[in-house]
């Protein structure tokens, strides 16, 4: 058995695990968003913010050291040796940690004391109202004054309300609410279940529940959640990362493994979920339902109703 001082293993303590990846194993690490990396060999650790996390274990820590002995099964002597013998070739350069962004302060706009226009567009464009009530009651919908925009509200685990995506009644305005974090959009969760849907817009998603209500289903036996914007790839695909809304649900819900995709029907649509399907950590069953009609959910919603009228197309 080797020999290690108190000198070595303090110094080999302080060696962060992103650190020594980039320096010694960079094949094995690969970035999933933001300043969350995985492994390759194991794409349920995760690594954020100094620390890392090995979900489907339940294991975690902060420094290499504690990756070398509960991850790659190395004595400790051993993982201190190896680190140590990988500094005295290669030093390596620790990076300032990054000056965290205060946090954001959500402004959302006055509510109505009534949401009579928010309801009436809404179940023109086909959603049940019983659906549209709970949206109201749960705090995630509500009608702004004086301008009666719809507001689709994020919220966080904690139920606090951190994205904002208005809507217009009367035009085709379409905007977010000073301080958004495109991290929460909006969802509806499950009661319990391990399958999520993902949709590109709020309309969209609530469309599909009114339809699976329609049908006679519980429309929130399985979770329910809209992107913030249309998801755009990077040409190469590999290049790509994950929405951050879809990835700070899944972060939120792990007990998820099988995720659909029920995004738009166009070109911009179909390539995005060619993509999410391409780079989703293999641990998830990923499926592709794109709407059956129409361009979205709510196109085939309308069909469905016979409420649906073709844009005019003007031609000069």
């Amino acid at each position: 058995m080797g020999y290690v001082s108190q000198e070595q293993i303090a110094k080999a303590k302080q060696m962060d695990l992103l650190t020594y990846l980039q320096h010694y194993e960079p094949n094995e690490l690969v970035k999933v968003g933001g300043n969350t990396y995985c492994t390759r060999t194991h794409d349920s650790l995760k690594i954020s913010n100094g620390k890392w996390c090995w979900f489907s274990r339940g294991i975690g820590g902060k420094s290499a050291l504690d990756y070398l002995i509960k991850v790659q099964g190395l004595s400790f002597t051993a993982a201190v040796e190896q680190i140590m013998g990988q500094a005295a070739v290669q030093p390596p350069i620790f990076m300032s940690e990054p000056k965290k962004s205060p946090p954001k302060t959500l402004l959302l706009p006055p509510a109505s004391r009534f949401a009579t226009h928010a309801t009436n567009y809404l179940t023109g464009r086909g959603i049940d109202p019983d659906i549209i009530d709970f949206c109201i009651r749960t705090g995630r919908l509500y009608e702004s004054t004086p301008h009666h925009n719809v507001v689709f509200l994020g919220l966080d685990k904690y139920g606090k309300a951190r994205y904002a995506n208005l809507r217009g009644i009367v035009s085709g305005f379409k905007g977010e609410a000073t301080g958004s974090d495109k991290r929460f959009s909006f969802s509806v969760p499950a009661k319990t279940s391990h399958i999520l849907h993902l949709f590109e817009s709020a309309v969209d998603l609530l469309s599909y529940a009114t339809m699976e209500k329609q049908d006679g289903r519980d429309w929130r036996r399985d979770h329910l959640l809209s992107l913030a914007g249309v998801y755009s790839p990077k040409k190469e695909i590999q290049e790509s990362s994950m929405p951050l809304a879809l990835n700070q649900y899944l972060a939120d819900h792990p007990e998820i493994t099988t995720i659909v995709l029920r995004l738009d029907n166009d070109y911009a649509g179909r390539l995005a979920a060619a993509t999410l399907k391409a780079i989703l950590p293999e641990k998830y069953t990923v499926t592709v339902e794109l709407a059956p009609q129409g361009k979205d959910y709510n196109d085939t919603l309308k069909m469905w109703l016979g409420i649906y009228q073709r844009k005019a197309v003007y031609v000069r």
